[in-house]
């Protein structure tokens, strides 16, 4: 049997959460990382890991489209107050692409993401890293930083930087989309099977088979498992027992 960790996804954006940890037991998922992105949002999975203890395990962030200068004081004492109760901090980080910065510009989100760091370094959590054409600057923060540990989800960078990445023993996370998406599935290929992690972001739409598209919830990391294993020419099983037992040790997960 194949069990599975979902690194990466918010619950706290799907209308029936219960429906989907449901799914995801059925699917032998056995954890699931929910991450914040928000004050509100940091509040709900902090929720959620409290009703379905020792099965979902939050993770506090604010994602770089949510950036508002007015609200940094309140989210930053938020996460710092409720750091402990959390296995890591995401969703944070960068995003470069021109529709984010035309409301959070490269040095608010550079400025926000520092101060979250600091809190990460200070109370030793790993961070899950959003890099969206931003991927250079992202690392250069997260090593200023002195992050010990880190995972840069969803990667589709340069392969320069992938491999500052592995250099640095941070990981990196496949999605459904290594099934179809070229820059993606270049990174999977190229990084180590000791530095991979497997995630949906539920609810992110992906599609299947190239053509009809699905909403995903944790359920699908199956897709992500079998699209791994296809790149990497290697058995499910092993993909699973390697990819779970770095999700283990890195958000210090009691599997």
């Amino acid at each position: 049997m194949c069990r599975l960790v979902d690194t990466h996804a918010h619950l706290d954006e799907i209308n029936t959460p219960e429906e989907a940890v449901s799914g995801a037991n059925s699917s032998n998922v056995i954890a699931i990382i929910a991450v914040g992105s928000d004050y509100e949002s940091n509040q709900t999975v902090l929720h959620l890991a409290r009703i379905y203890r020792g099965f979902v395990y939050p993770a506090l962030g604010w994602h770089p489209s949510k950036l508002k200068s007015s609200e940094i004081d309140r989210n930053l004492e938020f996460i710092e107050a409720h750091i402990d109760n959390a296995v890591g901090m995401g969703e944070i980080g960068l995003d470069y692409h021109k529709r984010i910065r035309a409301t959070a510009d490269k040095e608010l989100q550079k400025y926000v993401l520092r101060e979250i760091l600091k809190i990460g370094r200070t109370h030793q959590k790993p961070v899950i890293i959003h890099s969206r054409y931003a991927w250079r600057d992202a690392l250069n923060l997260v090593e200023e930083a002195e992050i010990k540990n880190a995972v840069f989800h969803w990667y589709t960078g340069p392969s320069s930087v992938l491999r500052d990445i592995i250099r640095q023993q941070y990981y990196i996370s496949a999605t459904p989309a290594v099934a179809y998406h070229e820059e993606h599935r270049r990174a999977i290929k190229e990084t180590p099977l000791d530095r991979l992690l497997l995630e949906t972001d539920t609810p992110v739409v992906y599609k299947r088979g190239g053509e009809s598209e699905y909403e995903s919830r944790p359920a699908d990391l199956l897709q992500a498992l079998r699209g791994v294993a296809s790149i990497k020419g290697t058995g499910e099983a092993k993909i699973a027992e390697a990819t779970t037992a770095n999700a283990r040790r890195l958000f210090s997960l009691p599997l």
